[in-house]
């Protein structure tokens, strides 16, 4: 019998507990704009030069990296949730946004005069940042949570940190819309912070959740 197979056949026979209400891993990434959505619009809202901002290429810049992160993460969620799956492929994909940002980082610093660096890295909203994406995301993790505890993750850990990572992706992009802060710089040195939290808390939270 193939590995994938046989690892199959043995989370079908599990007996870990079933939710009495079961969310399927496709409604919960639907549902994720809207949970963060609800929670972004009360405590931030969008800034309020949004609609002339959609004109430079910063602010532009940081919905396609966030937007990026956000389905690439949710591509390799949906892999890990069945055991059968391939993985390291989807893997490869988060390189996309990181990729992305580094290279709109190097032109940042080719265009921006030296002295200017350390001002456009530390931003004027960076404490918001690392409080509003985690707090946006974590309703989203959650929901994210809830569905894979009733599929077939073999790497809960794993799973939980992916699952963290999808939700500060989603959280990010309506954080960017409220975010002062356009420079490629700020962006490389607090939104990954900020994501890091959710990631450390997912792999955290299902290490022990998603546990056979």
């Amino acid at each position: 019998m193939q590995t994938d197979q046989l690892i199959a056949d043995l989370a079908s026979q599990a007996t870990r507990p079933k939710n009495q209400f079961t969310l399927p891993l496709w409604l919960a990434v639907a549902l994720a704009p809207f949970v963060a959505l609800a929670v972004f619009m009360p405590m931030l809202g969008p800034r309020a030069n949004f609609v002339a901002s959609l004109a430079t290429v910063r602010f532009d810049m940081k919905f396609v990296v966030t937007g990026l992160l956000a389905v690439t993460a949710l591509a390799l969620l949906a892999a890990l949730a069945r055991p059968a799956r391939p993985v390291a492929y989807r893997l490869k994909w988060l390189a996309l946004p990181t990729l992305m940002l580094l290279a709109a980082v190097v032109v940042e610093l080719l265009v921006v005069p030296e002295a200017a660096w350390a001002e456009r890295a530390v931003g004027q909203n960076a404490r918001n940042c690392l409080i509003a994406i985690p707090t946006m995301g974590a309703p989203v993790l959650a929901l994210f949570l809830y569905a894979l505890s009733d599929q077939a993750p073999t790497r809960p850990a794993l799973s939980g940190a992916v699952a963290g990572l999808a939700a500060a992706g989603i959280s990010a992009i309506f954080y960017a819309a409220h975010c002062p802060d356009d420079s490629p710089l700020f962006v490389a040195v607090w939104y990954p912070l900020a994501t890091a939290i959710l990631v450390v808390g997912g792999a955290g939270v299902g290490s022990r959740l998603l546990r056979w």
